[in-house]
């Protein structure tokens, strides 16, 4: 029979601090999800917003797990975790909650990027709309490969 005791305890990875936190997976995705998730709200605020419903969803979505996100990871680099186990829940938990927010900005914004095809200025508005979109559905992405990933860790 095997003892949980400190020595079980200690085989868990430590949470990464500071730097460490750009060479460690899932921490690493963070960084790349705040850089993918501003590309989505700067394009969409780029175009003449013809379904501002749709879109100010997607802002919405992008601007605020941006700044969380933001936040997270100076707490990561600054060291406020202080190695607690809950901190991963957390993590994981926030992840995956996005990842579904992600998705469904994701959907609405190609709904728009449809629906901008024809519309006034189409070809600029259709360009700046694919291309909200594709980062849309890349961050998605990546909050799902971050949630995943520190499930399985």
């Amino acid at each position: 029979m095997a003892s949980v005791g400190p020595s079980a305890a200690s085989t868990q990875p430590a949470l990464p601090s500071g730097p460490a936190v750009f060479k460690t997976i899932p921490y690493a995705f963070i960084l790349p999800e705040i850089l993918c998730g501003t590309w989505v709200w700067i394009l969409v605020a780029a175009t003449s917003v013809s379904l501002p419903l749709l879109q100010g969803w997607v802002m919405y979505v992008s601007l605020t797990s941006c700044l969380i996100s933001l936040l997270l990871l100076l707490s990561y680099l600054l060291g406020f975790h202080r190695n607690s186990e809950n901190w991963k829940v957390l993590d994981s938990l926030y992840h995956g909650a996005t990842a579904i927010l992600y998705m469904s900005a994701a959907v609405l914004q190609a709904n728009a990027t449809i629906n901008s095809e024809f519309g006034i200025n189409a070809p600029l508005n259709y360009q700046l709309n694919s291309a909200a979109s594709f980062f849309a559905f890349l961050t998605t992405f990546l909050y799902i490969l971050h949630a995943f990933s520190i499930y399985y860790q």
